[in-house]
């Protein structure tokens, strides 16, 4: 039997109609799925508001580039500590058994490193002062304010917190 041109297209309408009504169970399905899968995400996943807690930013610095902070192997300790240096004072030539994150919070530090380079870091930078017996250096203040450091040390575990080092030689004809 032969379909006359009304009833082809009616034929054709059921087919897409069937296959919309496939494709909308389709939808149906996965937005079910999703949905059912929202009822195993974890409770923590909704935000509670704090309370009784309260933050001081003691001090913060912006790095002059990339830091690259290293760990000692083993157990660290981790210490937190206020430095104060007087106009026209120094730290002494030293070394430390792990990196240091200094932040400057006032003044300018003045450091010379072991290879006679010397940095000045004003207030409101950071850095990192490397460990070992290679990286020698003296901070001092040049400056007519007192300079204040914030400095979290990562030292091996029962580490001082510095080594003292003999003077580098950075006068004229090295």
């Amino acid at each position: 039997m032969r379909f006359g041109r009304h009833q082809e297209r009616q034929s054709r309408q059921g087919r897409r109609s069937q296959g919309s009504s496939q494709g909308g169970l389709r939808k149906a399905l996965v937005i079910g799925g999703c949905v059912a899968a929202l009822a195993f995400v974890p409770a923590a996943a909704v935000a509670t508001p704090g309370s009784g807690v309260g933050g001081t930013v003691v001090a913060q610095g912006t790095s002059l580039g990339t830091l690259k902070v290293k760990t000692p192997k083993g157990r660290t300790d981790v210490t937190f500590r206020t430095i104060t240096i007087e106009p026209g004072g120094s730290t002494g030539w030293h070394t430390h058994s792990g990196q240091l994150i200094a932040v400057v919070k006032s003044g300018t530090l003045t450091r010379t490193l072991d290879d006679c380079t010397v940095e000045a870091t004003p207030a409101g930078t950071s850095f990192i002062e490397p460990s070992g017996a290679k990286h020698r250096h003296i901070g001092r203040n040049l400056g007519s304010e007192p300079v204040v450091l914030w400095v979290t040390y990562l030292l091996p575990e029962g580490s001082p917190l510095s080594d003292d080092a003999d003077a580098v030689d950075c006068g004229p004809g090295r």
